[in-house]
């Protein structure tokens, strides 16, 4: 039945078409300890919908971003991958936007000063802004000057005032994450100075569907966005797209380039149009295009699952390594507890010793791996398999080898 009760959080029309049902999780990093461990836990839906108007994919706000993000247990520095992405990204905007010792960068959802450390080191003026209280306190550790609000219109507007406007704001996996969507953007144009520049990083939908990575949708990710919505979202609220590349972060993300509408300093560069009619030949603007993703996302389920039962039916011992909120979407949706796999591992200190939402496998740090000595590690940050693979370079001295689950289920040596 269609729910006539959602509306779009961009535009406002009703939802009623449907991208896939994931049934109900957990809060993906809602981790359990010991005393958590004897208590139930809410389960909210995970069923994604598609606005027949704007045509942004979205889940419906059951959690305020308050409960979720005031304290947080993902610290970006843990990825070795990711921050290299971001020293890289600090180079090119520093060579390409001049950026100088007198200019002003700007990050929203500034983690634990993973990018911004990088701006400083070149002695650039920098500010993070990051709700969750226990991560900012890890960047302002490193140095890096960080308030803990989150970005509202209100807001943008306050902390300009109080701070300055900033040549450069970046936003990297943010976008997705704040269930108002339009006074977000309009925080991001606020922030701006008139002749600034902000970027924004998000995974892109159609890599979502065609590579069928399902896992990333979770709670915290409200939104899902094409190139094509995000553009529309982007206008609505005064800002101006102006560039646009692909990057492969997240099982392959979108960087976007844009600038106050009112100011249009900058000439459209090529890529715009170009992935304009990428998605238009996708079918970005067609519903059938999302109504076969749910045949998709079942096959996955059906293939990990005879994976596991195999394995397992042969006497091998299988755990889980990393425990990223795309993981635990994964975790839930297939029902894979300690029957499957004995524990996960987890680099993050914050998660060692904890439980993980929903399906409760216990959670250790890397070296258990080389206690224990498992047949089988399933790797659930995907998206950095090999350097995953990497630092368990040792396991192949007894024979081990790891699972992908996704795009496509493989085990590889």
């Amino acid at each position: 039945m269609p729910n006539t009760k959602s509306k779009c959080r961009h535009c406002g029309a009703e939802l009623h078409h449907t991208l896939v049902d994931l049934g109900s999780s957990p809060l993906c990093n809602s981790l359990l300890d010991d005393a958590t461990l004897q208590k139930g836990e809410a389960f909210y839906p995970l069923h994604v919908r598609v606005c027949g108007g704007c045509f942004l994919a979205q889940l419906d706000e059951f959690v305020s971003p308050a409960d979720i993000f005031s304290e947080y247990s993902y610290f970006s520095s843990f990825s070795e991958s990711f921050v290299a992405h971001a020293r890289r990204y600090a180079e090119m905007a520093i060579s390409r936007f001049g950026l100088t010792g007198t200019s002003k960068v700007v990050e929203v959802a500034s983690n634990d000063g993973y990018l911004l450390q990088h701006f400083a080191a070149r002695s650039i003026p920098v500010l993070g802004i990051e709700p969750a209280l226990n991560v900012a306190e890890e960047a302002r550790r490193k140095g890096v000057p960080t308030i803990s609000h989150f970005l509202g219109a209100a807001t943008g507007m306050s902390i300009r005032n109080e701070h300055g406007p900033a040549d450069l704001v970046a936003a990297n996996n943010v976008l997705a994450h704040t269930p108002h969507l339009n006074e977000f953007v309009t925080g991001l144009r606020h922030l701006l100075r008139e002749t600034g520049v902000v970027t924004v990083e998000f995974p892109h939908l159609v890599r979502l569907i065609e590579d069928n990575l399902f896992d990333t949708i979770y709670h915290e990710h409200f939104s899902y966005f094409s190139f094509y919505a995000v553009e529309r979202v982007f206008a609505t609220n005064g800002l101006r797209i102006f560039d646009v590349e692909t990057v492969d972060t997240h099982g392959g993300s979108l960087r976007i380039y844009a600038e106050c509408a009112s100011t249009a300093r900058h000439a459209e560069d090529p890529r715009v149009q170009e992935m304009r009619r990428a998605e238009q030949a996708f079918g970005i603007d067609k519903l059938d295009t999302y109504s076969r993703y749910t045949q998709q996302v079942e096959k996955t389920k059906r293939d990990l699952l005879e994976t596991l039962i195999r394995l397992r039916n042969a006497g091998k011992r299988i755990v889980g390594y990393g425990v990223p909120g795309k993981g635990n979407t994964l975790l839930n949706y297939c029902g894979i507890r300690s029957d499957f796999l004995e524990y996960m591992v987890d680099r993050n200190p914050y998660k060692q010793g904890k439980f993980t939402p929903g399906t409760r496998i216990p959670i250790y740090p890397p070296e258990r791996i080389h206690e224990t000595r498992p047949d089988f590690i399933l790797v659930m940050p995907w998206n950095i398999k090999a350097e995953v693979m990497e630092q368990l370079a040792a396991v192949r001295g007894w024979g081990a080898k790891f699972i992908v689950p996704l795009p496509a289920v493989k085990i590889l040596d």
